[in-house]
């Protein structure tokens, strides 16, 4: 005979709660509430890693780079090259490394084999506007400053002068030495570098 009371499920008049190996009802319940809840949340977490996961796939490297913008990254080039600056710009195939007060270099993401000191945030993509200004359009405005700079090429090359003109692919640099102003008597010659080629450019101020 089964009976029920307040306290717990009798038979024949002894509490179950009482008989070796048996359990409470509400006791089971309990426990199996817990057990579908941690499978719930362990699916869930499951489920919120794997949109992360699916998320950070579609972050390009440039918005991973704008997440760092104003801090202090190491960037190293093909050649086994190692630039260290502050990073204050960064472009659709390029990023703009201030190194010291005055001198900024130009680095062409082709070139980059690997950035160190990355934060945790990732950046907004680029608007339609700035995803056009490519390095060759950086380089542009180079030229039109008509600084002095110093190029670095794939092949370990450095070359000082002052850029002349850029073309679809190419720049041509009026070749003089880093500390002088682009002068007829100055310059030594042209020297055409295609846009592949450029591993960085660096301002070279004057003195």
């Amino acid at each position: 005979m089964i009976r029920s009371g307040r306290t717990a499920l009798r038979i024949d008049g002894i509490p179950t709660a009482w008989l070796p190996g048996r359990m409470r009802w509400d006791e089971l319940f309990a426990d199996l509430d817990r057990r579908f809840e941690e499978m719930a949340n362990a699916a869930e977490d499951a489920e919120q890693a794997d949109r992360a996961r699916l998320a950070f796939g579609q972050v390009a490297m440039v918005e991973r780079l704008r997440g760092a913008s104003g801090g202090q990254l190491r960037v190293r080039l093909s050649g086994g090259r190692l630039v260290v600056g502050r990073l204050t710009t960064t472009g659709p195939d390029w990023l703009l490394l201030a190194e010291t007060e005055g001198v900024e270099v130009l680095v062409a993401l082709a070139a980059v084999t690997a950035v160190e000191g990355l934060s945790q945030r990732t950046g907004a993509v680029l608007s339609t506007v700035d995803a056009r200004f490519d390095f060759r359009k950086a380089l542009r405005s180079v030229a039109r400053d008509r600084a002095p700079v110093t190029v670095h090429t794939m092949d370990g090359t450095e070359m000082s002068g002052t850029i002349d003109r850029v073309g679809l692919d190419f720049v041509e640099l009026a070749a003089h030495a880093a500390w002088e102003v682009r002068r007829p008597d100055a310059v030594r010659g042209v020297v055409l570098l295609p846009l592949t080629g450029i591993v960085m450019v660096r301002a070279a101020p004057l003195g």
